[in-house]
Order: C-alpha cells, then sequence, then structure tokens
C-alpha cells in the first residue's frame, strides 16, 4: 500500500460549492504534517460548466500535474464518462451512485465504488439549497474516512473555515459524519490501495497560501498606499486581498485609513492613476491580466518615458485576446518586457513560488522608486490562485528605498542648478523631487513628450538621442538591482535547464527523473530582467541548454537570443501551452526526444 503519495481528482460542476469543501481537505493533510499542493481547474463561467479539483501529496513534495489519478471523485453526471478514463490502472473511481452510472463506463481495471450521496445528504437536511452545498461535505467525510485523515484534525479545519457561524459549523460537521459513518460502515477503507500518515513535526515553519494573497501582503509590507484596479481574472483577488488587510492593518492613530483603493471604470484608468499617484510621492500598483496590459501599454510608455515609479502586477492567463481567461501560461513576457510603443525596456520581476511573491510585492516598489521607472510583475494563474507549501515570510526590517530624492536642504546644498533629468552620477538615474518641496528649484513639468535634463520640452535631435541613450544607461544599471537567477549546478554537466516562474514546481521532479536516465542536469531559475551576467555564465558553463516555458512561441528562448547571438546554438525549447499546469512528464518527454537527436 502507499503511503502519503497519491493524486486525488474530484469532478464537480462550477458554482456547486465543492472548492471550499476540496480546501478542507487540503488543509486537513497539510495539519497532519503531510507535503500536499493543489490545483483547481475551473471553466469561465459562473456556474455550471466542468471543474476539476486535484490534490497532490508526495513524500518529496511534488506537486506537478499529473496525467492520471489514484482516486477520481466523480460528482457531476456531464462528464462521468471521461473522468473514468483520467484514474490510473489499480485506482479508485468513487461515484456518486445516484447518477445511476451504466457498466458501459466503469473499466475492469480500476476499483468502482458507488456511494449514495444523495441520500446521504437527504438524511443530513431539508433544504434544497443547503443540499447542494453539504452534498460535498458528505463526499469528503467519505474520502477522509478511505484514505486515514485524522478526525479530530479535520474537525478543527472546519471549525475554522466557518468561524463564528454554528449552525454552519454543525450542519457542515453532520454532513462529514453522514459520508465518515458511510464508509466505516461498508469497509470502503478496506478496499483502497494508498492511505495517509500524520507526520510529526512535518511541515514545521511552513504555510499553506496561495500567490496573489502572498503578492497582496507584500505589497502591504513594501509600503503601498495606493491600488487602483479594474476586475479581471485571475489578478482580482490581488486587489481584494490587499484591501482587506489594509483595512485591518494600514490605519493611523485615530483608525482613519491611510490608504486608497480605487475600484477603476477601465484598466486605462486604472493605470492612470497609479502613474499619477507615483508621480505625487505614493507607492502606488495597480494589478491585471494579458488583456488588462495591453489597454495599459500607453501609460506605461509615460511611466518609463517621464520616468515615473509605478507597478503592475500581471497574473498570466491564456491569451491572446479573450483566450483562456481561467487557464494558466506564460505568455506576457514579450509584451511586458518591451509594453508600449517605441523604444522600452521595463524592468520584470519573475516569482517563482509564494514566498518570492511576498518577496517581490515589497521588491517592485522599492526598485519603481530606486530606478524611476514602471516594474512588471509576472505571475500565473497556477501561482496565483491555487494553494501552495511555503516557507513562512520573513518581512524585512530595512528601510524602504526611495531612491534618489532631493529635500529641501539637498537643494539648498547643491552646487549647481538641479536638473530633473541630469545624469549626475552617470548611471542613467537622475535625481527627483516629490510634489510639495518647499523650494523654487524643486518644481519642474512632468511630460511624456521629448524633454532636456531639465525638463524643458525640446525636439533637438541630439538632446532626444543623449535621452534615450541614458535611459538604456539606466538599464543597464538595473541589472545591479534585481534579483539574481537562481542556480543549481551538476558537477560535469553538458546539460542545463532554464525555466522561470510557476514552471519552477515540476523542476525538481524533472532533474531527478533525468538522473535515473543517466543525465545530470544544472538549473538556473530566471527571476528577473534585464539579465544578470549569471544568465550568460551559466549557459557558457553547458553544451546544451534547454528552456522550459509555458507559451507557444518560446518568448523568453526568444529574448536570450536576442542578448546572446553567440550562444544559439546552445540553445533548445521545451514549451507546453495547452493552458494546463506544466507537466513534469511532458518535459521529461520533450527533452529526452532532443537528447536522442542531438546525440546522433
Amino acid at each position: 500500500m502507499k503511503i502519503n503519495d497519491f493524486v486525488i481528482s474530484v469532478a464537480t460542476a462550477n458554482g456547486s460549492g465543492s472548492q471550499s469543501s476540496n480546501t478542507i481537505l487540503v488543509k486537513t493533510l497539510f495539519r497532519m504534517g503531510i507535503p500536499v499542493g493543489a490545483k483547481n481547474l475551473f471553466p469561465s463561467n459562473i456556474q455550471g460548466l466542468p471543474t476539476w479539483f486535484t490534490i497532490r501529496v508526495n513524500p518529496k513534495g511534488y506537486t506537478s500535474r499529473l496525467a492520471s489519478c489514484d482516486l477520481m471523485v466523480a460528482m457531476n453526471p456531464a462528464t462521468i464518462e471521461k473522468d473514468t478514463q483520467d484514474v490510473c490502472a489499480g485506482g479508485v473511481f468513487l461515484y456518486n451512485s445516484s447518477l445511476k452510472v451504466t457498466a458501459d463506463f466503469l473499466r475492469n481495471d480500476t476499483i468502482n465504488i458507488g456511494v449514495p450521496f444523495k441520500d446521504l445528504v437527504d438524511e443530513v437536511t431539508d433544504s434544497p439549497k443547503l443540499k447542494k452545498l453539504l452534498v460535498n461535505m458528505v463526499y469528503v467525510g467519505t474520502v477522509a474516512a478511505c484514505i486515514g485523515l485524522d478526525r479530530k484534525t479535520l474537525n478543527g479545519v472546519i471549525n475554522d473555515q466557518f468561524g463564528d457561524k454554528p449552525s454552519l459549523i454543525e450542519s457542515n460537521q453532520n454532513a462529514v459524519d453522514a459520508g465518515w459513518n458511510y464508509a466505516v460502515e461498508n469497509k470502503l477503507e478496506g478496499q483502497f490501495p494508498f492511505s495517509t500518515r500524520a507526520i510529526e513535526n512535518g511541515n514545521q515553519g511552513k504555510i499553506l497560501i496561495d500567490g496573489n494573497t502572498s503578492a497582496a501582503l507584500g505589497a502591504l509590507y513594501g509600503g503601498c498606499t495606493f491600488l487602483s484596479w479594474y476586475p479581471i481574472t485571475p489578478s482580482s483577488s490581488i486587489p481584494e486581498s490587499f484591501e482587506r488587510y489594509a483595512s485591518q492593518y494600514r490605519r493611523d492613530p485615530q483608525g482613519k485609513k491611510a490608504f486608497a483603493v480605487v475600484q477603476a471604470e477601465d484598466e486605462l484608468s486604472a493605470i492612470a492613476m497609479v502613474v499619477g499617484a507615483g508621480w505625487a510621492g505614493a507607492r502606488s500598483m495597480t494589478a491585471t491580466s494579458g488583456p488588462g496590459l495591453s489597454l495599459m501599454a500607453e501609460a506605461a510608455g509615460l511611466s518609463y518615458f517621464a520616468e515615473i515609479p509605478a507597478v503592475i502586477w500581471d497574473i498570466q492567463r491564456g491569451g491572446p485576446s479573450t483566450g483562456l481567461p481561467t487557464r494558466t501560461q506564460q505568455c506576457d513576457l514579450l509584451s511586458a518586457a518591451t509594453l508600449s510603443h517605441g523604444d522600452t525596456q521595463h524592468i520584470v520581476l519573475i516569482p517563482g513560488n509564494p514566498e518570492e511573491c511576498f518577496e517581490f510585492g515589497q521588491k517592485a516598489l522599492d526598485l519603481a522608486e530606486q530606478l524611476q521607472t514602471l516594474v512588471i510583475v509576472l505571475s500565473d494563474l497556477d501561482l496565483g490562485m491555487n494553494l501552495w507549501m511555503s516557507d513562512e515570510f520573513k518581512p524585512s526590517t530595512q528601510p524602504f528605498e526611495r531612491g534618489k530624492v532631493l529635500s529641501k536642504s539637498d537643494l539648498e546644498s547643491l552646487s549647481r542648478k538641479f536638473g530633473r533629468y541630469d545624469d549626475v552620477d552617470g548611471d542613467g538615474i537622475p535625481y527627483r523631487t516629490l510634489p510639495g518641496t518647499a523650494h523654487p528649484d524643486a518644481a519642474y513639468f512632468t511630460r511624456g513628450t521629448g524633454h532636456d535634463a531639465f525638463a524643458k520640452y525640446t525636439e533637438n535631435n541630439e538632446v532626444y538621442q543623449q535621452l534615450q541613450d541614458r535611459l538604456k544607461r539606466k538599464y543597464e544599471t538595473a541589472k545591479g538591482y534585481v534579483p539574481e537567477p537562481k542556480v543549481q549546478l551538476e558537477k560535469d554537466s553538458a546539460v542545463g535547464l532554464i525555466a522561470y516562474g510557476s514552471s519552477d514546481f515540476c523542476v525538481p521532479e524533472v532533474l531527478e527523473e533525468l538522473k535515473n536516465n543517466k543525465i545530470g542536469a544544472s538549473y538556473l531559475r530566471l527571476r528577473a530582467l534585464p539579465f544578470s551576467d549569471a544568465v550568460r555564465d551559466f549557459i557558457d558553463r553547458h553544451e546544451r541548454i534547454y528552456v522550459i516555458e509555458q507559451n507557444r512561441d518560446a518568448q523568453l528562448l526568444t529574448i536570450i537570443k536576442a542578448e546572446m547571438p553567440d550562444m544559439c546554438k546552445r540553445l533548445h525549447s521545451v514549451t507546453e501551452y495547452d493552458g494546463l499546469p506544466l507537466s513534469a512528464a511532458h518535459v521529461m518527454e520533450k527533452i529526452l526526444e532532443q537528447e536522442l537527436k542531438l546525440k546522433g
């Protein structure tokens, strides 16, 4: 029997309330000290279409998507035939016997168990509305009993989930009892080929959190005081979480809110407000996804050219156009890197886990002010909306990095006239003043048109070229400010892997499988643009580099080739772009195929 090593998939319909119930299973496993990860594959409507929630338990903490599951909980008649095919041989197909599943659907190589969930929930409540919700808790009880979850831990999670609503706690506990007791009375546990075992002190120092909540907390700790946004999946939970936490923790001594959150009429207005707030000296940000990022392009160019601090969180989804609003991809990298018309080069941060979402929530605001520019943080739906185990967050104890801001006393001590866009230090980063600085030289015009070192309008070709060169110089300077890549070197290895963002979750599994195939591989996880020298050094160390990404056009590979054309022969692409979270098996297959070809 397998212990703490299995995948559960729950097939339901969107809007049925199943996500809350499935999350209870995940939290129970986590509190038992068992490594766990979860993914919610949901459609882009409010109610009715199919959804699948997968839970992966693995002793090594692997969380990448697998093609099949060990247990399918089939609650949706619309997908039940497909769901039978997604169970591995020898796995369990647990279905709602009220669906009247025909024998034609059931496979001979799976353990098929019908449970009368409808009859069981009828015993819990007479309310038709509650039955639709509580039937999910009935299957939670059945699954929990069958895989050996600790009942006391499960009860604690339910109590925490429903907080101070005793009636909800009671009804949900009753529903769990119904499913649990049925499983025990019918000895269902004995039919399961896998189980769980609590791990003492397991998951110590860990938390269970999604990337978007982490980003919101990071922005709060990073001193964000203004957030403007327009709702779009999958980014909306960032501003929602920020407002919830800021309302609790960011108030002045009199109890008044010391922040502003504005739900704008559209994305254009949202980014315009953010740029305006950044000009005024506030740490400001917005959150969006691909379609919204496209609409923000013109204001992004203003932030870059007028050198106004601003932050955009882009939680990527399937594109182009409306695309797949509730599926994950990494398809905005090229857009983000050069967002807007003309020659623009943006700072891009790419977190790879919730801890980095928190860290970069702070870091992005620092960099925006230090470099006086737009900073785009690229996450994606998989990282942003799903629950992940993470190390506990460690807020920075350092003061905010506000960059080159001149006060009244600074201006008084200058030996020459203040020029807003004057490259005094030769690093491309000018000095700025904030509105309200009480000095006659502090004021200047902010403009998106051509300007000289003193912010005066000009169309002089030499001055314009000097301005463009300085902005390029500033981008080069940024290499020393942005987070370095994470590098894991394998001694004497000819093969290197490069990945970024949520693609990282499958790489540990890929590295292990490559070793099983006698291929030792090094690994670099990119965390920012522009590239640091470490990226070139890593590529130069290896004969073959596989760049792993979740988009069709190999966007990161394209950027690397453009910046390092001399390295092109070493570079090879591994992509997956079906909208599902990246699969380690897919990556392995593509690498092994290319290794065979390259070795002849």
